[in-house]
């Protein structure tokens, strides 16, 4: 039973958020380990995924523009919507700005293995829309806060280390013979990786949850209609016109999943530490809404 659920991704994620509540002081010494380990899961996710995707033509287009629609237009426009409606200190308005401007989370990859969606337009739809995050989140900013707040240099680095790379190294490991022998540990590295990725994001911030619950209740409501509401409404949109389920899993995720990493870090780079509020509570609601889409999946089975 115990082997069971050190094996079971879902147990692994609740596993890992509750120590980050419970104990988030180890989470100091995890803080440089995050991006590594997102960058092994990246590789790992990427060994069997072909590099021919990138020679349809169709796909390119669908996929990126899908993911544009859903991740800025439909999903960054339902988060400065209600931010604009619910919420009055300014400075948390900032911060779900500054998400929607923000491209989709890099972990839409891993994610939707995880959940046996379509890699494919996962990885070209993410791809896509970093591309032209490169227009849209300098024109965002510039709309909502005027000239001087973009960081590209954030924006290029993150799509080196975290897609590129991972791309270039999958690649690797499949042409010179290794992927078949990591094949068999592929699954443990990827949850036991996601554990300390999300127990440090949790643990980080744990003193934001455990002192002021009560006044982080409006942007825990929008956290939680951007992801569990818009993700239901995706859902049932995509089953409305006959999507594959493998599809529509993708769309799922790049509909509700924003890189909050870099919202709260160009929130603390370009305004307060109040202003990365609404991107790290975001990140607790995107790690419990990754597990509810994993018992659902489940029960559907």
């Amino acid at each position: 039973m115990m082997g069971r659920l050190i094996r079971n991704k879902d147990f692994i994620l609740m596993m890992a958020l509750a120590a980050g509540l419970v104990w988030g002081k180890g989470a100091v010494w995890t803080e440089e380990l995050m991006l590594p380990a997102l960058a092994v899961v990246m590789t790992i996710s990427t060994m069997g995924i072909s590099t021919a995707v990138f020679s349809s033509r169709r796909l390119l287009i669908t996929s990126t523009l899908s993911a544009i629609v859903l991740n800025y237009f439909l999903l960054g426009g339902f988060l400065i919507a209600l931010s604009s409606i619910f919420i009055d200190n300014d400075a948390l308005r900032s911060g779900f700005i500054l998400i929607s401007a923000v491209p989709p989370a890099v972990a839409v990859i891993p994610f939707t293995l995880f959940l046996k969606g379509d890699a494919s337009i996962s990885l070209v739809g993410t791809i896509g829309a970093y591309l032209a995050a490169l227009f849209l989140t300098p024109l965002i900013t510039v709309l909502f806060f005027g000239a001087g707040f973009f960081a590209p240099g954030k924006l290029l680095l993150i799509m080196v280390e975290l897609i590129l790379v991972p791309l270039i190294l999958a690649q690797i490991l499949v042409r010179t013979g290794l992927a078949p022998r990591i094949e068999p540990f592929r699954g443990a590295i990827t949850n036991w990786s996601f554990f300390l990725i999300t127990y440090t994001i949790v643990g980080l911030n744990r003193d934001i949850f455990i002192s002021e619950p009560l006044s982080l209740l409006p942007v825990a409501l929008i956290a939680l209609a951007s992801t569990f509401f818009l993700g239901w409404v995706i859902g049932r949109l995509g089953s409305l016109f006959k999507v594959q389920s493998e599809a529509l899993i993708s769309y799922v995720l790049l509909g509700t999943m924003k890189n909050y990493g870099l919202a709260g870090g160009l929130a603390l780079t370009l305004f307060s530490r109040e202003t990365a509020v609404p991107a790290t509570v975001s990140t607790i609601f995107m790690i419990v809404y990754i597990i509810w889409l994993g018992f659902q999946s489940r029960w559907r089975k």
